[in-house]
């Protein structure tokens, strides 16, 4: 079965506010504005179009250079740190369908702080979309060792210390390798039929989704802080050796 090739929409995030990190879409990373990685990436790939949302014309100019399209910049109410990422998509497909008429098969949210993605992390989600008639397709790496919530411990209504499961610490599994496999979503990817964000409560997932495992060989930080940034750059630049 072939790709869809015709109408399938890369949705890039991108306010201009950040606390952690100011500037942080468009600050130099390794070289290039962080952003410019994951529109490269997107325009790469199988997907169609490739739109950054944003307040900022700052970031709308350093978008469009690397290639994206921004047809407006988004109100300032969809650009605080309280929103939800729903409105930020359902804001641009509601712009798209009145303004163009278009209406994707298939989103690819694709978040600008996750430069170790890879193409094929999208061309891959994108086939598994098709393929299995999945409402979305979320890419995840495999939780290991104390970042297993298995392992994890936490206080009860009564501060005694418990499983993060709710049971005695009696119960743990003492060996990690008889772990329950569970996995952590490392914002790579998440492939999604755009009537998620129509349901009665909308979402990104809908009732059928798939994972995308990525190996766990591979480097995966999202940047939220100056930490992980420095972490990142040094990272990211042994990687693309």
């Amino acid at each position: 079965m072939s790709l869809i090739k015709n109408n399938s929409l890369a949705i890039i995030p991108a306010r201009a506010g950040s606390k952690s990190i100011k500037n942080k879409n468009i600050r130099l990373f390794n070289g290039k504005p962080l952003i410019a990685w994951t529109i490269e990436q997107a325009l790469a790939s199988n997907l169609t179009r490739v739109i950054v949302t944003t307040d900022s014309e700052e970031i709308k100019e350093i978008a469009v250079k690397y290639g994206a399209e921004v047809p407006y910049l988004r109100d300032e109410n969809l650009a605080n740190d309280t929103i939800g990422i729903e409105p930020v998509i359902i804001d641009v497909l509601d712009y798209l369908k009145t303004n163009e008429s278009y209406i994707p098969d298939c989103i690819a949210l694709l978040m600008p702080t996750s430069p170790f993605r890879d193409i094929n992390d999208i061309n891959k989600s994108l086939e598994i979309y098709q393929n299995t008639g999945a409402t979305s397709v979320v890419s995840v790496s495999r939780a290991v060792s104390n970042n297993n919530p298995y392992w994890m411990l936490k206080e009860d209504d009564e501060n005694n210390v418990v499983l993060f499961t709710g049971q005695g610490l009696s119960e743990i599994k003492t060996r990690r390798q008889d772990l329950p496999e569970v996995f952590i979503r490392n914002d790579f990817v998440y492939m999604l039929n755009p009537e998620n964000l129509y349901l009665e409560k909308p979402g990104l997932y809908g009732c059928n989704v798939e994972l995308m495992k990525v190996s766990n060989e591979r480097m995966d930080i999202d940047i939220n802080t100056k930490m992980d940034w420095k972490a990142a750059e040094v990272l990211f630049k042994d990687e693309v050796k």
